[in-house]
């Protein structure tokens, strides 16, 4: 979680007297006064700190004003981390959902507020190499398991579509680049001609988070290497894991920008596991006797980075994201476009 607002804007506010009387009636043991703060950051579903003299409590609501009808399903996020929570899966304990509009203004759920630490480098620079390898290997560990979940068993059967999730994401990112294109790039358009008729065949459907890296979860507080909470669950479905595997193991070829990239830092002298190494550790524990095609999943990695920066880039060109971060993010698509294209030609294309 990000570090909390100095002020709130009114848009943002929340009703505490109707808030109050909703906890009390849905939270166990619950007593005010209430107040709160908002944690500061991108999230799409603004985030808040609720205080009690008692304990704090996390909020997590949908945007006010217009929405896309898939976006925002923090109905979604409460559902899956209510089912994983009974199971031991390090999730945030959940004490409500409440979709109608009249208590906040919008749907909204309440959890628990997990201590712990936020790494937002993946170097960890405050860590020994020990420390360091203990804490990779407590992340791919903690992956392992959730796609080890027996998804039909904690209710979830009908929470994504089965089969063919490749598929569905190629076209899907495909329509999107399609709806932001600016340019012509022959590497873009041989993307989209490859990575449709070179689909790997899904052979296990697994919870999926969508967008599993190092600061989207909280560790134990001090240096101890476990994972206390995975967090930011708004892009989870049901899934082909490799999906999840493959985005996490990008770390491993992006250069360290002060976030999750390990490139070039791996090694005994760190103490951040190989690639390999990690493979090996993730299929070890989830029974799989190897991961083939890196390459094209790195190249499909790359390919939904580049239609989610390429609609950056259109919102910034027709002015609706107008700053000096979207011009710097916009600048980003030819390479993270060549970058795939250069995956896919070592898959073989």
């Amino acid at each position: 979680m990000s570090e909390l607002q100095d002020e709130i804007a009114e848009r943002d506010r929340l009703d505490t007297e109707r808030l109050s009387a909703w906890m009390q009636a849905n939270v166990p043991d619950f007593a005010g006064p209430l107040s709160y703060a908002k944690f500061a950051g991108g999230q799409s579903n603004p985030t808040y700190k609720l205080m009690t003299p008692g304990r704090d409590y996390v909020l997590r609501r949908k945007p006010m004003g217009e929405l896309l009808p898939s976006a925002h399903q923090v109905d979604r996020e409460h559902r899956v981390m209510a089912a994983l929570h009974p199971t031991g899966f390090p999730v945030p304990r959940q004490y409500g959902l409440c979709e109608e509009d009249a208590v906040i203004g919008s749907a909204f759920y309440v959890m628990e507020m997990v201590d712990g630490r936020t790494i937002w480098d993946g170097a960890m620079p405050d860590l020994t190499p020990e420390q360091r390898r203990d804490h990779y290997h407590a992340m791919i560990d903690t992956l392992a398991d959730l796609h080890n979940t027996d998804h039909e068993a904690i209710g979830l059967t009908d929470f994504g579509r089965p089969g063919n999730y490749f598929e569905r994401q190629v076209s899907r990112w495909t329509k999107q680049y399609r709806g932001a294109e600016t340019e012509h790039m022959p590497a873009m358009e041989a993307l989209i001609e490859w990575l449709p008729r070179t689909v790997p065949e899904q052979t296990r459907t697994s919870i999926v988070h969508g967008d599993y890296r190092v600061d989207n979860m909280k560790f134990a507080p001090g240096t101890e290497a476990q994972v206390a909470a995975v967090l930011d669950w708004e892009l989870c479905t049901l899934g082909d894991p490799t999906a999840d595997l493959t985005y996490y193991l990008m770390s491993w070829v992006t250069e360290p920008e002060g976030r999750s990239g390990v490139m070039g830092l791996t090694g005994p002298d760190t103490g951040i596991p190989t690639l390999e190494e990690m493979v090996a550790r993730y299929c070890a524990r989830t029974g799989r006797d190897g991961l083939p095609q890196l390459d094209w999943y790195f190249a499909f990695n790359l390919f939904r980075l580049a239609s989610i920066v390429q609609g950056i880039k259109k919102r910034f060109l027709i002015g609706t994201a107008s700053n000096a971060k979207a011009e710097a993010t916009a600048a980003r698509v030819p390479h993270l476009v060549d970058a795939a294209w250069d995956f896919a030609k070592k898959a073989g294309a």
